[in-house]
């Protein structure tokens, strides 16, 4: 499994920013980052889960 840290989520997400992402987290529209050795990460394929079902609703309208 791999993990992804901030600066690439973000990357992931469009270069979205920090403020943007935790604001996203807060709200429930983003998963919530583990925490490995005082660092936050997020599981990639809960990121790529959580756009296939974004784009899945876009779509849906």
């Amino acid at each position: 499994m791999k993990y992804l840290n901030l600066s690439q989520l973000s990357e992931k997400l469009g270069n979205r920013s920090r403020s943007s992402i935790y604001r996203d987290i807060e709200y429930g529209r983003l998963p919530q980052p583990i925490h490995i050795g005082g660092r936050i990460y997020w599981p990639e394929s809960q990121i790529d889960d959580w756009l296939l079902k974004l784009s899945n609703d876009i779509i849906a309208g």
